[in-house]
């Protein structure tokens, strides 16, 4: 039981138990002592008990003494406890005088009844505590979380605005690899990274694969392309190849600049056989700037290239 003060109606309780269980007032003051009550609070009583008795009740003792201790707050909270505990644990009822042992009997179990209830109200409230807590350290994570995120976004938005003071093409297209490999997976799409394909007869590199990510258990290999002027139908048709080599296999390719129309027109072709998505640079930036789900975003890209033969399908905000 959880008791900071006691509140009146365990006083006075309590009041009326503790004499019962005690046949004189020397054993009601022993009963005090010893649950650890100082000296300093029994004295004047003990005193006034063994000077006039008769001037002094068990029940005043019991008051007197109850509320002394009440009075003292945090510094005698064990000892507040350690008085009910033994009033709740009481079972030598045959040391009460006769005519008080039902009497004491009931008290006893009423005392345990208000225990009890008052327990369950304190463990209650614990629990709701806890859970409360629970919430707010959630709720705390989860912002954090949130504003982590965020700063993700930001610096991967900064980074690629960055690619455009970038002169070196090797260096430029390395840094862009690793950019939207960041950003893919900062919307839980699974990536590996750029590898190549060596022959086995000493051939040397055969494909340089720029990335591979996976959509709803459809595999992608990524193409990335910087150049300065729109991607023709040589360029793609390059990646095209890698991706009729591969059974299932899908494509993204992403361009800093746009798409030729021939370009556009072969990929629409692949779309008989293979699902090809064609995206730019433009894309990705509004995803960053106005935080759209790239996910969702990919998905529906995928939805026009197969119902519509659009491999080149603009998103548009609110679609």
């Amino acid at each position: 039981m959880e008791i900071y003060h006691y509140p009146p109606d365990v006083l006075n309780l309590l009041v009326d138990t503790i004499p019962l269980l005690n046949r004189s007032k020397i054993q009601v003051l022993d009963f005090f002592r010893s649950c650890g009550i100082p000296n300093s609070i029994l004295n004047d009583l003990t005193n006034r008990v063994r000077t006039s008795p008769d001037t002094i009740t068990k029940y005043e003792i019991a008051r007197t003494i109850l509320t002394r201790i009440n009075e003292k707050g945090d510094e005698l909270l064990r000892t507040r406890r350690e008085v009910v505990r033994r009033v709740h644990e009481f079972e030598s009822f045959y040391l009460c005088w006769p005519e008080d042992q039902l009497k004491a009997k009931g008290l006893v179990a009423e005392v345990q009844r208000v225990v009890n209830v008052k327990d369950s109200f304190t463990r209650m409230k614990k629990a709701q505590e806890i859970a409360n807590e629970k919430h707010r350290k959630e709720y705390q994570e989860k912002v954090k979380a949130i504003k982590e995120r965020r700063e993700r976004i930001e610096n991967i938005k900064f980074d690629i605005y960055s690619l455009f003071g970038v002169n070196d093409p090797q260096k430029r297209g390395k840094e862009l690899e690793g950019i939207l490999n960041r950003l893919f997976r900062e919307y839980s799409i699974l990536v590996k990274e750029s590898f190549t394909i060596v022959g086995q007869n000493g051939e040397g590199v055969i494909e340089q694969i720029d990335g591979v990510v996976e959509l709803d258990n459809h595999i992608y290999l990524v193409e990335m392309k910087w150049w300065k002027n729109p991607i023709g139908r040589a360029e793609v048709s390059e990646h095209l190849v890698r991706i009729y080599n591969r059974q299932q296999a899908r494509a993204i390719i992403i361009s800093v600049s746009d798409f030729t129309e021939p370009a556009v027109s072969v990929c629409r072709e692949a779309l008989a056989n293979k699902v090809v998505i064609l995206m730019n640079i433009e894309e990705l930036i509004n995803v960053l700037e106005k935080d759209v789900d790239f996910k969702e975003l990919l998905r529906k890209k995928v939805q026009a290239a197969i119902i519509e033969k659009e491999p080149y399908f603009k998103v548009q905000q609110g679609d």
